[in-house]
C-alpha cells in the first residue's frame, strides 16, 4: 500500500508499505494520470510540476505486475511569482540577494515563490510564515563567499521596553552569535521549500571550512529555524555548508522528506540534520553523505537546558540512507535537556564510521535522560562499529581533556549527572565491521539503566583495520572487537550473533544482570 506523505500545490511526496529498509524489493514505474512519470527503486519518491487545485490519479506498477492506484488533490495557492519578474537574474556571477528577498517580501500568505532554472548567488536570505520555496529541476540557490558581507545574529536580543531576552540563534548547545544562515527563519511558521533543485552552501570554495575557530561568530547554516512551527522541506538537494546544512533549533513539527545532503568527507563540522530543542521531527527517505554526523538529535548544554528545559521529542527517523560521516544517527552530544520518544526505522546506513551513535559526557547534567529509544529494522554495510554508546565523549567543550571528564573514579551523582535509560536494538544486519561490533560505555556513578538486543548479526570484514570505536580520552584502537559493555545495569540478548570477532563475543565489564536466549559467538 502506497501513503502520501505530504501534498502541497506543486509537488507531492509517497511512501510504499514495505519493510525493506530504505531500498525497495525491485524496481517500479510510477504513472500519473496513466503517463509514467518516473521509475523508482526507494521506499520513497516524489513528484514535482504538479498543477496547484488539481485532482490526480496515482498508479504503482511493480516489477511483477501488481499496481496500485490512489487519488490526490494538490492543495490551492494565492499565486505563484518568479524571482526572473523581480529583478533576478540566475548567471551565477550577478548577485541575486536584495531581487530574491523582495519576492520574499512580496509574496501574499499562502503564495508561492518559483526559481526556476539558473543559478542564484545571494547572501543571507530570512523567511517568512505562510509561504512555498520552489527550486526548480537545474535551479541552484548559491551562497555568496564574502563572509564579511554576512550579518551576524546575536544570540540574544534584549527587549529595551522590559529587558527580556529574545533567543535568536545558537550553535554546538549554547546561545551563541551566528552569521546568519542562507535561509534563515526566525519565529515563522507554516513554511514550504520544495523541488528538485539545489541549495549550495558554497563552503568549499569560501573561507569557511579554514581557520573558523577565530570568527567573530558561529558559521552559518544553509537553513536554520529559530523557534519555527510547521515547517517542510521536501525534494530539494542541500550541499557543501559552511557547517551544519539543516538547523532546527527550538522548532516544533518540521519535516524533511525525500531530500539529499551533501558534502566532502572532510569538510569540517558538515553534519546533515540537526534538530536541536525540538519536538515533532520527522525525516523520512532521504540521503545523506557529509563530513561528520548524518543526523545529530540534540538538545543543548547545560546552560540552555537549564534555560528552557525543551527536551528533543517524539522524532521519527525512517527509510533514510547514511553514506559516510563520523555516525549514520548520532544522539548529542549537546543532549542537556534530554532526548525522548525517538524511533529510527528501515534506514540503511554504508561506509559510515559508526552506525547508531549516543555520545555524551560528565556535565550534561540531570535532566540529560535518554529514553523510550528504538531502533529497528537497520541495515548496515561497512560501517566500522555499528553500535556506539559513549559516556565519555571528549569534544565541542572548553574542559573536554580534564580529569572530571576522564576520571573513570566513581564520583559522586549530582546536578551535573546525565542519566541513560533503555536502549532497544532490534532487527539489525550489520556486515563489514571492523572496529567493533558494539562499543557501549557507561559512566561508572550512573550506569547505563538497560540495552536489549533482539535478532541482530554482526559479522566483521576479513581485512578489517584497527580504529578507535569512540571519541574519548585515552581510546585505544580496536580491530574486530565483539559486543563490549562496560556499567550497564542490565542486559539482553535474544538471537544475536557475531562472527569473525577477535577473542570473546561478549565483552561485559561492570555490568549487572545479563539475560541471554540465543547469543552465538562465530
Amino acid at each position: 500500500m502506497t501513503k502520501i506523505l505530504y501534498c502541497g500545490s506543486s509537488s507531492a511526496c509517497f511512501e510504499l508499505d514495505d519493510p525493506s529498509p530504505y531500498y525497495a524489493p525491485s524496481a517500479y514505474t510510477v504513472l500519473l494520470d496513466g503517463q509514467a512519470r518516473l521509475v523508482g527503486e526507494s521506499n520513497v519518491f516524489s513528484l514535482f510540476d504538479l498543477a496547484p487545485g488539481r485532482r490526480y490519479e496515482l498508479t504503482v506498477r511493480m516489477a511483477g505486475g501488481e499496481e496500485e492506484t490512489l487519488a490526490f488533490e494538490t492543495k490551492t495557492e494565492t499565486c505563484c511569482v518568479s524571482v526572473l519578474d523581480f529583478g533576478a537574474v540566475g548567471d551565477g556571477a550577478h548577485e541575486d540577494t536584495s531581487a530574491i528577498q523582495a519576492a520574499i517580501n512580496f509574496l501574499p500568505e499562502g503564495g508561492r515563490l518559483l526559481f526556476p532554472a539558473g543559478a542564484y548567488l545571494t547572501l543571507p536570505l530570512a523567511l517568512k510564515s505562510h509561504i512555498t520555496l520552489e527550486f526548480a529541476r537545474e535551479a541552484v540557490l548559491l551562497g555568496s563567499t564574502d563572509r564579511e558581507r554576512y550579518p551576524i545574529i546575536r544570540g540574544v536580543a534584549l527587549n529595551p521596553a522590559t529587558g527580556k531576552e529574545l533567543p535568536q540563534a545558537g550553535f554546538e548547545g549554547i546561545e551563541k552569535d551566528c552569521y546568519q544562515s542562507l535561509l534563515h527563519g526566525s519565529y515563522a511558521q507554516d513554511v514550504t521549500i520544495v523541488g528538485p533543485g539545489l541549495i549550495d552552501g558554497n563552503g568549499r570554495n569560501g573561507d569557511w571550512w579554514q581557520g573558523f575557530e577565530s570568527f567573530p561568530a558561529a558559521r552559518p547554516r544553509v537553513i536554520f529555524l529559530n523557534r519555527c512551527r510547521d515547517v517542510t522541506i521536501h525534494g530539494v538537494t542541500v550541499a557543501n555548508g559552511p557547517t551544519w546544512h539543516v538547523h532546527p533549533f527550538f522548532s516544533e513539527n518540521v519535516r524533511v522528506l525525500d531530500c539529499a545532503v551533501t558534502a566532502p568527507k572532510d569538510s569540517p563540522n558538515t553534519d546533515a540534520v540537526n534538530p536541536e530543542s525540538c519536538s515533532g521531527v520527522e525525516i523520512i527517505g532521504c540521503r545523506f553523505s557529509v563530513g561528520d554526523d548524518c543526523i545529530a538529535i540534540k538538545s543543548g548544554k547545560i546552560e540552555m537546558a537549564r534555560k528552557y528545559r525543551s527536551p528533543a521529542d517524539r522524532h521519527v527517523i525512517r527509510n533514510c540512507l547514511m553514506e559516510f560521516g563520523h555516525g549514520a544517527v548520532t544522539l548529542g552530544s549537546e543532549l542537556a535537556a534530554g532526548i525522548v520518544r525517538l524511533s529510527v526505522t528501515q534506514c540503511y546506513f554504508r561506509a559510515t564510521d559508526r552506525g547508531l551513535r549516543i555520545k555524551s559526557r560528565r556535565g550534561r547534567g540531570k535532566d540529560s535522560v535518554i529514553d523510550q529509544v528504538v531502533f529497528d529494522n537497520i541495515r548496515m554495510d561497512g560501517v566500522l562499529t555499528p553500535i556506539v554508546i559513549n559516556l565519555w565523549y571528549n569534544c565541542c567543550d572548553p574542559d573536554r581533556y580534564t580529569e572530571y571528564v576522564w576520571s573513570r573514579e566513581k564520583l559522586p551523582v549530582d546536578e551535573r549527572t546525565p542519566r541513560m535509560g533503555r536502549f532497544s536494538f532490534r532487527n539489525m544486519d550489520c556486515t563489514g565491521a571492523e572496529v567493533a561490533a558494539c562499543y557501549i560505555d557507561g559512566l561508572t556513578e550512573s550506569p547505563i539503566e538497560e540495552v536489549d538486543f533482539e535478532n541482530i548479526s554482526v559479522s566483521f570484514a576479513p581485512d578489517a583495520r584497527p580504529g578507535v570505536p569512540a571519541m574519548q580520552n585515552f581510546a585505544q584502537e580496536r580491530c574486530r572487537l565483539g559486543l563490549y559493555l562496560d556499567n550497564v545495569r542490565r542486559i539482553r540478548l535474544k538471537n544475536v550473533t557475531v562472527r569473525g570477532a577477535i577473542g570473546e563475543g561478549l565483552i561485559a565489564e561492570h555490568c549487572g544482570q545479563i539475560e541471554k536466549d540465543g547469543f552465538s559467538a562465530l
